[in-house]
């Protein structure tokens, strides 16, 4: 039976593998703020958002100044606000290193969801740890995620410089959207092309032969923000 779970709380899961820890890299000045009444010097707030520990400690994830103190569950239930009918999904069948860039991006736009397809364990080293904001979700196989979009109204827009594939740059892109990427190396499964309601390709002008699956996988995804994004709230 095909998984299609979501997974909440990726943190220790052995569904992913370490990463860094937020911006805790010692290299450089320190990122975020100091306790509360450091930064402030104003009473403590008794809004449920903020997290004791962090008023009392200091803030140094990687998270934008608004959420400074909250706490993570307040964060997602915050963003679940806005999120965007955008998906990503992407296969990981060889256990792409990309996917946790993919993670990060996505988060970044405000993607409605991530969804992992193949192996359940993956690098998320290049998430930064933003997967913990993130909805995740697991397909076994491209058959799982194509019936999940379908069910959730979404067209399924495969992206992979393959023959029959249209330019990025002249397509208008659906705004219930899930974008599939394959992983590097050999791109998008046949499997996925096939099921997919169209291909889209990136325009290159040098030598390589394929853009990197997590450099293209923010390229396409900037590609929708541009065209159905409300701009004026972006942070």
């Amino acid at each position: 039976m095909t998984d299609q779970s979501e997974v909440t709380a990726p943190t220790g899961d052995a569904a992913s593998e370490a990463g860094p820890t937020e911006w805790h890299s010692g290299i450089g000045a320190p990122v975020g703020v100091g306790p509360w009444l450091d930064e402030r010097g104003a009473p403590l707030p008794d809004d449920p958002r903020y997290d004791p520990e962090l008023l009392a400690d200091g803030d140094r994830r990687n998270v934008v100044d608004a959420y400074r103190y909250w706490t993570r569950e307040a964060i997602v239930a915050d963003l679940d606000t806005r999120r965007h009918r955008l998906h990503v999904a992407i296969e990981n069948w060889g256990h792409d290193a990309n996917i946790g860039t993919v993670v990060r991006t996505a988060n970044a736009f405000l993607a409605g969801g991530v969804h992992i397809v193949g192996r359940r364990r993956w690098n998320r080293r290049g998430a930064m740890v933003t997967d913990r904001y993130q909805h995740l979700y697991h397909h076994d196989d491209v058959a799982g995620l194509i019936a999940w979009a379908r069910e959730h109204g979404l067209t399924v827009v495969a992206v992979d410089n393959t023959p029959g594939s249209v330019r990025l740059e002249e397509t208008e892109l659906p705004e219930n959207c899930l974008l599939l990427f394959g992983q590097e190396g050999p791109g998008v499964t046949d499997e996925a092309s096939s099921a997919a309601a169209l291909t889209v390709s990136i325009a290159q002008f040098g030598s390589t032969r394929s853009i990197n699956a997590g450099v293209a996988a923010g390229i396409v995804m900037h590609a929708w923000i541009s065209r159905h994004a409300d701009l004026g709230e972006a942070w």
